[in-house]
């Protein structure tokens, strides 16, 4: 759509305000009715699709219905001083509760299943047992599923074995006490006072109740709109429910500046923006990874909802209708004189590109007053030095003592590490062995890995079917820390190695042996469990990134040169990528290394917040370029941080991570590429004789 269409698209709206206004009302009113219903649309596993460990996971999930991507619980036991813990009758007593507390359909194994004294502390008097509840399933509803249970465990533990001091502690139990800690009364006043920023920021630079109202409404509509269309979506292909912290911040932020904007420089950069960001969002949504396709169709719809409000909304909220007296002068700034202001020149490195910038920018562009190079280059730096944090990004789940300080889950986290236990035995590998290979020879053999504290291969029913059987690897490293990673490797080498033919063509299937694992040469055992999601994450989504960015960022800079001029492509995709890079950084410094002390950040955030970076520097960019104020985008930026901090301030780490980046990512966009022009100073005509000339 060129200007013109944009201005002409504004006035169809104006002259037609009670249609197009009962027509966003219904989109704010059956839309968000639609979109909350159609939620569950949306993949809710939060894993990455195609890679290896979820296809075990999936395997095993159909089969077992249980454990996979899911972390089990672990219930812990510290008996008496003079109970022997290795006594035959206390181990199968401590196995026989934890199988009545756990219910129905639920896998446990333990000390008195296996022998193996990698289940026992050593200090002689402690015990742990994995229990994966029946109901485990890797969505909202099976995580909170096994959250429940982990109550009912602990209540069934200690009325069982009451001599005897019992805990039950786990990743979802620690997040889920998290959660329930709630803010203290320090946070409480920061939500407080964030939530009061969100709404006095807008107010005190629009200087009206409307510059408050108008935004949010904005916002709102975008962001249903938005979600219904990724909804419609899901029906046909897989769509990750992170979309959801994605699509509202990123409208928030976009409705606010632009409503900033004089409204002909809001409808040239809503056009611009809108068709260079939605398609650098497509160019992400053609790679194959559910992370990368899910945040490139969310931020396409929000790119398209957001044009279609600032150009048939946001006209109707205005108090005025400026844009027939500015086309007759070609400006809106030279509508309302009889003086003659100058032009502002630009300076910089790209001054000699910004007068003759093509499109329908160009009656605009020359009148955007770059930088001058010191400021610059002081603006830049914190975000080239946040993005060469960037590649020491390490991606997974925080590290199991920063997920909650104080709890029943703490408890048992510290009664293991106390008993000499790694906390690797929060998440253990179960590794799927096909029908007609034995399993105990693959625990064997997985046993002797370095880095694995024990693999076992229960005899129980519930580990066993049809033919295939399951072979639970406890590491002594959580899988995020390098440790874990390394053991991860480690133990899928050991098993290719012992299945030399498998996954070959020409392999014909039947029974081969090579180290004592005996079995089907065409069939390697699949190794899943809740760790192999991050390095699924790492290969098949990372893994493609110094792909897909660069597709992204010449998409994107191909359609602005067209519109706008190279200089201003360049200065818009530069600083785009440059944000969302930027801002993992940020995540990196702040939580990885900072006191936090996460160890790592969880995998799905840096995609999501770099998305949302990119998104929002490319719009101010181009808001710039085409004579938007520079404030605007500051209070977009101030407005956006106050909102998910808000929302988000809390003990609840995950969430902390998530808002702390969207933060990061406008302040910093902020900080390095909002600032203000100078003003334009007001100036005499000047008589055209010669001599004045000279």
């Amino acid at each position: 759509m060129s200007t013109e269409r944009a201005v002409r698209a504004a006035e169809f709206a104006l002259r037609h305000r009670r249609a197009f206004g009962f027509g966003w009302l219904l989109v704010l009113v059956l839309g968000g009715a639609v979109a909350v219903a159609g939620l569950d649309r949306l993949d809710q596993s939060f894993t990455a699709s195609g890679g290896p460990g979820h296809r075990a996971n999936q395997a095993i999930q159909e089969r077992y219905g249980n454990g996979a991507a899911v972390a089990p619980l672990v219930a812990v036991v510290t008996w008496p001083a003079a109970t022997d813990v290795r006594d035959t009758e206390t181990a199968r007593r401590f196995a026989a509760a934890v199988g009545r507390a756990a219910g129905p359909g639920a896998r446990t194994v333990s000390y008195a299943d296996t022998g193996d004294p990698g289940f026992l502390g050593a200090d002689g008097r402690t015990a742990y047992a994995l229990v994966y509840p029946g109901a485990g399933k890797p969505d909202l509803a099976g995580l909170t599923a096994v959250e429940e249970a982990a109550g009912t465990l602990r209540a069934g533990l200690r009325s069982a074995l009451p001599e005897a001091r019992t805990e039950v502690t786990g990743v979802l139990p620690l997040q889920h006490d998290s959660a329930e800690a709630g803010p203290g009364p320090v946070a409480l006043a920061a939500k407080a006072a964030c939530a009061l920023g969100l709404l006095l920021l807008p107010a005190l630079a629009f200087r009206s109740p409307l510059g408050t109202v108008a935004p949010l409404l904005l916002a709102g509509a975008t962001s249903v709109g938005a979600l219904v269309l990724v909804e419609a979506v899901a029906g046909f292909t897989e769509i990750s429910f992170v979309v959801v912290y994605l699509v509202p911040v990123t409208a928030l932020v976009l409705a606010v500046h632009r409503w900033g904007q004089p409204p002909e420089t809001a409808a040239r950069s809503a056009v611009t923006a809108g068709a260079a960001g939605a398609a650098a969002c497509a160019a992400l949504a053609l790679f194959p990874a559910a992370f990368l396709r899910s945040v490139g169709i969310a931020g396409l719809a929000v790119w398209a909802l957001s044009t279609a409000t600032t150009l048939t909304l946001a006209p109707l909220l205005r108090p005025t209708r400026p844009a027939k007296t500015a086309a007759r002068t070609g400006s809106p700034r030279t509508a309302t004189a009889g003086r003659v202001r100058r032009p502002r020149a630009a300076t910089g490195p790209l001054a000699a590109t910004a007068g003759r910038v093509p499109g329908p920018l160009a009656a605009t562009a020359g009148r955007g007053r770059w930088p001058r190079v010191l400021p610059a280059v002081l603006g830049l730096l914190p975000l080239v030095l946040l993005a060469g944090a960037a590649p020491l990004l390490r991606v997974g789940n925080p590290e199991a003592h920063t997920l909650v300080a104080s709890g029943p889950a703490r408890e048992g986290l510290d009664r293991l590490t106390a008993a000499g236990l790694p906390s690797g035995v929060l998440n253990p590998l179960e590794v799927l062995v096909p029908e007609g290979a034995d399993a105990a020879a693959v625990a064997a053999r997985v046993a002797r890995v370095p880095g694995v504290l024990l693999a076992a291969a229960p005899q129980a029913a519930g580990w066993r079917r049809g033919g295939a059987a399951l072979v639970v690897v406890v590491p002594e490293a959580e899988p995020m820390t390098p440790g874990g990673a390394a053991t991860l490797t480690s133990v899928r080498a050991a098993l290719a190695a012992a299945f030399p033919d498998a996954g070959h063509p020409e392999a014909a299937p039947g029974p081969g042996s090579r180290d004592g694992v005996t079995g089907a040469a065409a069939v390697t055992p699949l190794v899943g469990g809740s760790g192999v999601v991050d390095r699924d994450l790492v290969d098949g989504v990372y893994g493609l990134l110094p792909y897909a960015v660069p597709a992204a960022a010449l998409v994107a800079f191909g359609l602005l040169a067209a519109r706008a001029g190279a200089g201003v492509a360049a200065r818009a995709v530069c600083g785009g990528v440059l944000a969302a890079v930027g801002s993992a950084g940020a995540l990196t410094v702040l939580w990885q290394w900072g006191p936090p002390g996460t160890g790592a950040v969880t995998g799905w955030v840096p995609l999501v917040v770099g998305t949302f970076a990119f998104c929002v520097s490319i719009d101010r960019s181009v808001a710039l370029a085409a004579g938007g104020p520079g404030w605007a985008g500051p209070v977009a930026a101030g407005a956006g941080a106050s909102a998910v901090l808000a929302a988000g301030i809390g003990p609840q780490v995950e969430l902390a991570l998530l808002v702390s980046g969207f933060a990061m990512a406008v302040l910093l966009d902020a900080v390095t590429g909002g600032r203000p022009g100078r003003p334009v100073p007001e100036v005499r005509p000047v008589p055209r004789s010669s001599l004045q000339l000279v």
